[in-house]
């Protein structure tokens, strides 16, 4: 997978597409839910709430991992919680090893609080490549970013290159930290008995709540209190109307991982098929339990000038530039199956260069992205 400078993917979402889509195929989350779906008490006390997270919310997040609720701190999403790490536990100077494409967040930020930033690859065939992060690793070496399953390739760590990832951060008395967004079973999660690995995650993009931006991490106790205290300084405590709301929804958790899995499996269907009949021009890498897939773009275009074309036409789409890489783009297929349709439809007369009219653009009435107007 090439690397390529970087299109912001703020500038694309929230400056170049906004507005301008009515089929949302770009984001990397689950068809969101609605706030009539959930149930709480309407003589809520609209306190400050707790700055680890209510302990009715912490309880739960623990349970997932079959842990302690010592070890969890809630956050504003995960996106907080992955800042409060690198916040927390780097220094300028630090070494910090990132895989790339991935988060543009584990580069920007890391190299923002003056850390030596190391990218590493994946294999050719997308697997994480242990030994060049063990090739990169120095005597400062403070932290190790992986995701998995990985955004965007869709893959996740094997476990043999999980244990080398892990013998390595012990080694080098450095930390993993794993956002762990898409794994289902946080059980299986290697934070669980191990001082040196933290995991992130959220109800974003499994569950389908982004709105509530409701995440947390799970890790050694004296992390956990580390990033407690930066979260204090910065924003206090969450929300406890969104940390309630989030307590229902983790109560009814097995209905909306049933609801993922009907609705990922209608989709990647429709994507298996699209990739198929379009064969010459991209290339399905098959998603392990992601609510989106990677297709590498075989036609010599870069994919921001592709996915600009498709958003034309009403379709929003991730351009590999806004993750680091140049081969290929990000599709969503969590949606409806008849916005899943109609997207690939419009998608596929445009998929090659040549082509020169886009289809038509009509407006679609399904339920497609995340905010009114076509913004995320």
């Amino acid at each position: 997978m090439s690397v390529t400078d970087e299109y912001p993917m703020q500038r694309w979402v929230f400056q170049d597409a906004a507005g301008r889509f009515d089929i949302d195929l770009g984001d990397s989350n689950m068809l969101p839910g609605r706030l009539d779906e959930l149930s709480m008490d309407p003589g809520l006390e609209l306190d400050y709430g707790h700055d680890r997270g209510i302990g009715a919310l912490r309880d739960r997040v623990a349970e997932l991992y079959g842990g302690d609720p010592d070890s969890v701190l809630i956050t504003q999403g995960a996106q907080q919680a992955l800042y409060l790490v690198y916040a927390s536990l780097l220094t300028p100077g630090a070494q910090v090893i990132v895989y790339r494409p991935g988060w543009q967040q584990s580069w920007d930020i890391t190299a923002d609080l003056g850390c030596q930033v190391d990218c590493a690859p994946y294999r050719d065939d997308l697997t994480f490549d242990v030994e060049a992060a063990a090739a990169l690793a120095g005597p400062g070496l403070r932290l190790i970013v992986a995701n998995s399953p990985c955004n965007p390739t869709g893959q996740r760590i094997a476990d043999a290159d999980l244990r080398g990832l892990l013998e390595l951060a012990e080694r080098r008395d450095a930390y993993l930290l794993l956002d762990e967004e898409y794994a289902l079973d946080l059980r299986q999660s290697p934070a669980i008995g191990s001082d040196r690995v933290i995991s992130v995650s959220s109800l974003s993009k499994v569950y389908g709540f982004p709105g509530l931006r409701v995440g947390w991490l799970y890790g050694p106790p004296e992390v956990v209190e580390g990033c407690a205290r930066r979260k204090f300084l910065s924003t206090i405590a969450n929300s406890v109307l969104c940390e309630t709301l989030a307590c229902d929804v983790l109560d009814h958790r097995d209905h909306y991982l049933r609801r993922y899995a009907d609705v990922t499996g209608q989709g990647l269907k429709l994507v298996r098929e699209f990739a198929e009949r379009n064969a010459d021009a991209v290339q399905l890498v098959e998603p392990e339990n992601t609510p989106f897939a990677w297709l590498r773009l075989t036609t010599g275009e870069r994919p921001l000038t592709l996915c600009r074309r498709v958003l034309d036409a009403g379709v929003l789409l991730m351009p590999g530039e806004t993750l680091g890489a140049s081969d290929g783009f990000r599709i969503c297929f969590a949606r409806d199956p008849e916005a899943v349709t109609e997207g690939l439809r419009r998608i596929e007369p445009l998929l090659r260069p040549a082509s020169q009219v886009p289809p038509s653009a009509a407006p679609f009435s399904g339920q497609n992205s995340n905010l009114p107007n076509g913004v995320l």
